[in-house]
């Protein structure tokens, strides 16, 4: 062989599967949700998926998503915090401005906030299945708003096989 591969995963297969993976972290049993943000060089500086805050335990919280008329805070609602916004603060470095956010799920609208205020630039995301909701609509018209690009990452139709 005198040359290089040619077949190898681009960035955006290769970042979208590393928010992909870390959906799978995630113990929420009718939606995960992955996240990776990324530098302009291509350089992971943050990851995170949708759960509940450190400290408060996934055995003692709800995972139910609606709220029961006899206990009124027994949705996972009020307590999960979604992925992109995990990402957002488990970010230690000093600043996400000018960063691309890929997620496996359109942000909702308090995502979008804090995506707006951390400076990132660009969301890639895999899913939009909540289009048509309120918290989508507001997202979408926050983030046109503040010059934040987003794309829908189109997938190569290749089958990607993790072998460790």
């Amino acid at each position: 062989m005198s040359g290089k591969r040619d077949n190898y995963i681009t960035w955006d297969e290769y970042f979208m599967g590393v928010a992909a993976l870390s959906a799978k972290r995630s113990k929420d049993p009718s939606t995960q949700v992955g996240a990776c943000i990324v530098s302009s060089d291509n350089k992971i500086l943050s990851m995170g998926y949708n759960g509940f805050p450190r400290g408060c335990s996934d055995d003692e919280f709800p995972w139910g998503k609606d709220s029961q008329a006899e206990d009124p805070y027994n949705a996972k609602y009020l307590y999960s915090t979604h992925g992109e916004l995990n990402a957002i603060l488990n970010y230690r470095g000093t600043s996400l401005e000018g960063s691309k956010l890929y997620v496996t799920l359109f942000p909702c609208n308090e995502c979008a906030k804090a995506i707006i205020q951390a400076g990132i630039r660009t969301i890639v995301y895999a899913d939009d299945k909540y289009a048509d909701t309120d918290v989508v609509r507001a997202s979408k018209r926050m983030l046109n708003s503040a010059g934040v690009r987003y794309y829908q990452y189109q997938p190569t139709g290749r089958q990607i096989i993790i072998d460790v």
